[in-house]
């Protein structure tokens, strides 16, 4: 069986939210469509071993903040790679509470959903929820998760619905993101970096990369 077959199916690139007892939370997710329009509900999957996942089960919310090819790659980083359980993944990126729920500013479009269904499967739910508020931020072509991968040369989470093991080794010298699996393979050497560098996508220091 060849599952890069699946690779062929459409997704966008999203910031799942949600509230933690009056704290924001939230993580990346790929999976997310329209079921119906009237009334208007979405579906959306998150892996069992989110900690926004948890979150959605106790309020019964969640919101989509649809992200657009402009949109901050360190909001992939951060919301993908990192645990709102041991970080305020909110911290420098702006955001408002729009339908009750908090989403964040540098996204082209929100979706607020009450949870009025869910499926469960081994390793994910796929919550349902009726839109409770939805509305548009800024212009911009929204971020297929092609683009995430062919433009901004991202990495799938372990999370991910979409996550494949293998992936194919890179040839030449790497350094790899221990947070978050961005790969630095660019024209200056990694130690020739500036001491200052960061991560461009969760913006943790050269300490955090080792040599693939």
């Amino acid at each position: 069986m060849d599952q890069t077959a699946l690779f062929k199916l459409s997704y966008g690139v999203y910031i799942c939210t949600s509230w933690d007892e009056g704290r924001p939370v939230g993580c990346v997710a790929n999976s997310a469509m329209q079921i119906t329009s009237d009334p208007a509900s979405v579906a959306v999957s998150i892996n069992h071993g989110n900690y926004t996942h948890k979150c959605i089960e106790d309020t019964g919310y969640f919101a989509l903040s649809i992200l657009g090819e402009k949109s901050d790659a360190k909001l992939i980083g951060t919301f993908g790679f990192r645990s709102s359980k041991e970080l305020d993944k909110f911290e420098g990126f702006g955001y408002r509470v729009r339908g009750k729920l908090p989403t964040l500013d540098d996204a082209i479009a929100y979706i607020s959903c009450k949870v009025i269904g869910k499926m469960e499967t081994p390793t994910h739910t796929v919550f349902l929820g009726e839109v409770i508020d939805c509305g548009n931020l800024k212009k911009d072509k929204p971020m297929t998760y092609a683009y995430y991968h062919e433009v901004l040369k991202g990495k799938t989470s372990v999370n991910a619905p979409t996550f494949i093991k293998s992936e194919p080794a890179a040839e030449k010298e790497v350094w790899v993101c221990d947070v978050c699996g961005y790969e630095y393979d660019g024209d200056i050497p990694f130690e020739d970096l500036p001491d200052d560098w960061i991560c461009p996508f969760c913006g943790v220091g050269k300490e955090y990369f080792h040599k693939k």
